[in-house]
């Protein structure tokens, strides 16, 4: 698989764990589910650092990169937390317990990565097309050089 598909297909895992997430009234299968996605992003968010880390690509897509994977670990540490009810029985303040405070850290990480993905696959398919070369005049939206290179193919 070359690396901007894997780019973009972390985002659909990620987007496919928030669908998951989403549904109400969780059957220990959905949990299992979860579980093997959550693994499954943590698996590509090291993949795709490593490749980015191995390619010439500007230093803040590679930085970006790392960062979701940190983040990735940070939230297959949590969500075991979340799983075995850690911290229901302590409260902190106002009824919100350390589950709670754990489950908000989760769902937060989790939308910092789908974001931090996004913003890893466009750069690195920006780069890799070198389309952030050519300026555009204000107004101006050219159309998309890879359709307008086929259609000029014999």
């Amino acid at each position: 698989m070359r690396l901007w598909q894997s780019l973009y297909l972390a985002i659909w895992v990620v987007f496919l764990e928030f669908l998951l997430s989403m549904i109400p009234f969780w059957q220990p299968l959905l949990i299992y589910l979860h579980t093997v996605l959550g693994l499954v992003i943590v698996y590509i968010a090291y993949h795709n650092f490593a490749a980015l880390r191995a390619t010439t690509v500007p230093g803040r897509l590679k930085r970006i990169a790392s960062a979701t994977f940190s983040m990735s670990i940070v939230m297959a540490i949590l969500g075991p937390l979340l799983f075995f009810n850690i911290g229901t029985g302590w409260p902190l303040f106002g009824g919100i317990t350390v589950w709670n405070a754990i489950l908000f850290i989760h769902v937060v990480t989790a939308f910092g990565i789908i974001t931090q993905i996004a913003a890893t696959a466009l750069g690195y398919d920006m780069w890799e097309e070198k389309e952030f070369l050519e300026e555009t005049l204000p107004g101006k939206i050219p159309p998309n050089p890879a359709q307008v290179r086929s259609k000029s193919a014999p």
